[in-house]
């Protein structure tokens, strides 16, 4: 898949997964990739941009956990703001996906 794809959706898959359950990084990338059946593979130097771009924007918050493995983790958690940023973004990509398909043929 384009990567460029997958940058325009970006934003929206992670808040999604972090709206669903608090998370860390890795734990991210590897739920992203079970769902979409690995079409979608974030690096961490493409996810970790987008976790600050979010928690300057105040959709999401982190914070300091003790994780299972007996390590500290640095989780996210979506706020009242992402919700709604989420739903804005939802949204946005059913429009967006409803217009693509018209133009292709698969409505």
């Amino acid at each position: 898949m384009d990567k460029k794809m997958t940058a325009v959706s970006a934003s929206l898959l992670v808040l999604q997964l972090i709206s669903e359950k608090e998370q860390y990084g890795y734990q991210i990338i590897k739920e992203l990739e079970l769902r979409s059946n690995y079409i979608f593979s974030l690096k961490e130097g493409t996810l970790y941009p987008i976790l600050h771009s979010l928690e300057e924007k105040g959709a999401i918050e982190s914070f300091e956990r003790l994780a299972e493995t007996g390590k500290m983790r640095k989780y996210y958690r979506i706020t009242k703001k992402g919700g709604k940023l989420l739903k804005d973004k939802k949204t946005e990509w059913n429009m967006y996906q409803q217009a693509v398909n018209q133009v292709i043929g698969e409505v």
